[in-house]
């Protein structure tokens, strides 16, 4: 978290020291132009300083979840918890069915994530009625693994060498053993338990394992420029997913 505040810090300033440029905001005590270019510098740094802090590995003492079994190392993660007043079967029912439609401000965000651009059918440019993790699996996502009633994992590449391309459709134990330099590995899930009280408890958890150093530089830039949309995407995901598994009218997400 240091680094991406770090991160957004530095293009908070360098937005201050930009818009200064053309009009000095003395009310923010930027009075000049020099001082403005000196706004500038300072927040590039700060966002080449978060952008380049090292990444910690982190590693799984004792897998407890399907999670653990395809990433049991990674260097970035995030982790949301919902509590959901419905039984696993319609929680889980709930997550295999959410659409991007229902998923608050799911479509400004991709939409974003894509500089407005138009793309084939993915997880960033979903159809509005097909459930958005058929249209991953279907896309550019494997599913690793799946208990009903209890956990979902899904992965992807987020990084590879360039002119990279599977030969085949890669396997669970393909992704699982993929280790050679150059690459960067996303794997998240959905995890479910019962909390003793008729409900449960919802886990969302992303984690990515980059293969080598230079990936990993590479990747943590991305990151922690991203990060906060991501974030937000997942807890509007689980949102989703109690509104529907409680029986609650789908909320629609917002037109692009």
């Amino acid at each position: 978290m240091l680094a991406v505040t770090c991160v957004y810090a530095g293009l908070a300033l360098a937005a201050v020291g930009l818009l200064s440029l053309l009009k000095p905001l003395r009310f923010l005590g930027v009075r000049s132009r020099l001082r403005a270019l000196g706004v500038l510098a300072g927040g590039a740094l700060f966002v080449v300083v978060g952008g380049s802090l090292p990444a910690e590995e982190v590693r799984v003492a004792r897998p407890e979840s399907r999670l653990d079994e395809f990433a049991p190392v990674y260097q970035f993660s995030e982790r949301h918890v919902a509590r959901v007043e419905a039984p696993p079967v319609r929680v889980f029912s709930a997550i295999r069915s959410v659409t991007a439609d229902e998923i608050l401000l799911f479509r400004t965000l991709t939409w974003i994530r894509r500089f407005g651009r138009p793309g084939p059918e993915s997880i960033l440019s979903a159809p509005e009625k097909r459930p958005l993790l058929d249209v991953a699996t279907a896309t550019s996502f494997l599913l690793l693994a799946e208990e009903p009633d209890r956990e979902i994992v899904i992965g992807t590449l987020v990084l590879a060498p360039s002119g990279f391309r599977p030969r085949d459709r890669p396997t669970p134990d393909d992704f699982k053993r993929l280790s050679a330099p150059g690459f960067a590995k996303a794997s998240m899930n959905f995890r479910v338990e019962p909390d003793g009280r008729g409900g449960s408890n919802v886990v969302t958890e992303t984690r990515v394992f980059a293969t080598d150093a230079a990936s990993r530089r590479r990747f943590a830039a991305y990151w922690r420029v991203i990060y906060p949309g991501s974030a937000l995407i997942r807890r509007m995901w689980l949102r989703a997913v109690r509104r529907r598994a409680e029986g609650s009218a789908p909320e629609t997400g917002e037109q692009e």
